[in-house]
């Protein structure tokens, strides 16, 4: 009886989602490339109505809550459904532990102070001081653990978040003018990678793209386009005078800017260079001040792991589904990159 009392109380204090998100309504936005390739993506509701109720969905689930919003708490609950009701066992018992450790020292105390009539022999005392005091330790570790889990899987989601409301600009002409967008538009219709590194850098990737540097014509592009891939070329610059690894205040530049008039092709080198031959497959990045928040850390990881960012760059390749595939410093290596795309498509099979 005791039991399922214990049950039912751990029950009773245990919250549980049980709230689900309605289908969010999404028009359609179609691009037509100048190859003729025409990819749609998602965009925001068309009617006045959709409008409304999509901003009221997201103004219920965006409100910060301990510095996460309840969409990100309910995603965590999602991913681990049984975490709460974890943490208020394992306090639970922490507590209890703690009480138990409390009378049993006591008793301790009453043993090895002698006098007392029902004082214990000292065997029986000591051994549920240690059976206690494990107890505690125990309980008190899985809960912290577990907490952290939690707060570790809180961080990713909020980062999650910032990633998809970052704002881009396809380089390409769209009908009606420039239009951008928010990374979370290319969920299920292309991956990202974003490129991030100084002037040489952003050089080096643009004359990869947009020249003939071997023998063979570059279908860089066309072969990006084919496996979905877009490319976010990010241009960073060192605001302070310190030119080492360290202390260094990195900030996201006018990428566009520097992508279209400040790129030059090496004779020796870059044949038939196009800077716009890869605009079917260029985003450039929008809102320096977000985009510098979010690759903060990301800058200073690759610097304390020895990495000079702004010379040798940093790439991000971004899932179909919004999560980060992989992380990796250098130009990105499309030939073995379209190789893995194409195999995760399935295109080899379907060649054969």
């Amino acid at each position: 009886m005791q039991i399922l009392s214990i049950f039912l109380f751990f029950f009773s204090i245990c919250s549980t989602a049980s709230a689900f998100v309605s289908p969010q309504s999404c028009a359609t936005t179609t691009h037509n490339y100048n190859d003729g390739r025409v990819v749609s993506l998602c965009a925001e509701p068309t009617s006045d109505q959709e409008q409304e109720q999509r901003q009221s969905t997201e103004l219920d689930l965006s409100q910060a809550q301990g510095g996460y919003t309840l969409k990100q708490r309910l995603r965590e609950e999602i991913d681990s459904p049984f975490r709460k009701v974890r943490l208020a066992f394992f306090t639970a018992s922490f507590g209890s532990a703690m009480i138990a450790l409390y009378f049993s020292a006591l008793n301790t105390a009453k043993t090895m102070a002698g006098g007392f009539a029902d004082a214990q022999p000292l065997d029986e005392v000591l051994t549920s001081d240690a059976i206690n005091l494990g107890a505690v330790i125990a309980c008190g570790v899985l809960v912290y653990r577990d907490y952290k889990l939690g707060q570790a899987n809180l961080d990713k989601l909020a980062r999650g978040g910032r990633l998809a409301s970052l704002i881009v600009e396809p380089a390409a002409p769209q009908e009606g003018g420039s239009k951008r967008l928010e990374m979370k538009s290319y969920r299920r219709q292309s991956r990202v990678l974003i490129a991030a590194g100084g002037k040489e850098y952003i050089s080096s990737l643009a004359r990869s793209m947009t020249s003939d540097q071997l023998t063979d014509t570059n279908t860089f592009p066309e072969k990006l386009l084919e496996v979905d891939m877009v490319i976010v070329p990010v241009l960073l610059e060192n605001l302070s005078s310190n030119n080492g690894k360290k202390n260094q205040k990195v900030v996201v530049g006018d990428t566009r800017g520097f992508w279209t008039n400040g790129i030059e092709a090496d004779p020796e080198t870059d044949r038939n260079f196009d800077i716009s031959k890869a605009d079917s497959v260029i985003s450039f990045p929008t809102g320096s001040n977000q985009w510098s928040e979010y690759l903060k850390s990301e800058i200073e990881t690759a610097a304390t792991q020895g990495y000079d960012v702004l010379e040798k760059g940093i790439t991000l390749t971004v899932k179909k589904n919004g999560k980060i595939l992989r992380r990796a410093t250098g130009l990105p290596p499309f030939g073995d990159l379209i190789g893995t795309m194409e195999v995760m498509d399935g295109k080899c099979l379907q060649h054969q």
